[in-house]
Parts: C-alpha cells; sequence; structure tokens
C-alpha cells in the first residue's frame, strides 16, 4: 500500500471496508502514535457511529452506537497486564457478536484471536510525516 497523509484516512478507511465486506474483527499493529485510533476513528466515521470515538486506553474497551443502533467495539490492550484480564472481560461475548471490533495491541492476546481477522499493519514514515498500511 502506498503511504499516506492524515487527509487520505477516510479513503483508507473505504478501503478496508470495501476489501473486507464479510470481516468484522480488526486487529490494529503500530508502535505508539503510530495513528490506530485515528484510522479507527475514521472507519468508525464510515460505519455511521454517532459516539465520540477515542482511545480506551483505560477502561480496555469502549462500545459505540451506530445510526442503525449497532454495537462497535474498540479495545486498546495496551495496559492488559495479563492475559486473564481479558478472559474477564468476556472477550469471546465481543468476538463472536458479529459486531465491528477493533483492537489495539492485539499482539498481547495474540493466541485468543480468531483466525478469520484481518490484520493491519500501520507502520510510521518519519522522512515523509507519512504512515504506510498494509493488510
Amino acid at each position: 500500500m502506498p503511504s499516506y497523509k492524515i487527509d487520505d484516512l477516510n479513503k483508507v478507511a473505504d478501503s478496508l471496508l470495501e476489501k473486507f465486506p464479510d470481516k468484522k474483527i480488526f486487529a490494529l499493529y503500530g508502535e505508539m502514535g503510530a495513528g490506530k485510533t485515528t484510522l479507527i476513528k475514521s472507519i468508525c466515521e464510515n460505519l455511521g457511529v454517532i459516539d465520540t470515538v477515542s482511545s480506551p486506553t483505560f477502561a480496555i474497551i469502549n462500545v459505540y452506537k451506530t445510526t442503525e443502533e449497532k454495537d462497535i467495539y474498540h479495545f486498546d490492550l495496551y495496559r492488559l497486564n495479563t492475559i486473564e484480564e481479558f478472559y474477564d472481560i468476556g472477550y469471546e461475548d465481543y468476538f463472536f457478536s458479529d459486531s465491528y471490533c477493533f483492537i489495539e495491541w492485539p499482539e498481547k492476546i495474540e493466541g485468543l484471536l480468531p483466525d478469520e481477522i484481518v490484520r493491519v499493519y500501520i507502520e510510521v514514515d518519519k522522512l515523509n510525516d507519512s504512515r504506510v498500511i498494509r493488510w
């Protein structure tokens, strides 16, 4: 995939949703500040989320509603200390709900991720102040 600037996020979000129309779980990989939350925000806008989209860093999960009253789940696992904490929130209920799930820092639960997910990798290109996104 080509590099993008912040102005191109809606195009990237559209591309992801168009390329994977039947996929509901997206795992976003990238360093701190790479733009994972920003990309999730753009995808949520395209899905009709009416709530404010922000990183659930301390809550671990945010639930957003769409204009069609559907739930979208946004996980930020950066502060997850043990995999047991993820079991405790009942992750299966979210992953197998047929709702969209967006996961930041999925490497913390790699063994629990379903096979049929979309893995999105965001790399920072500091020379061009842009991002390279691949899936």
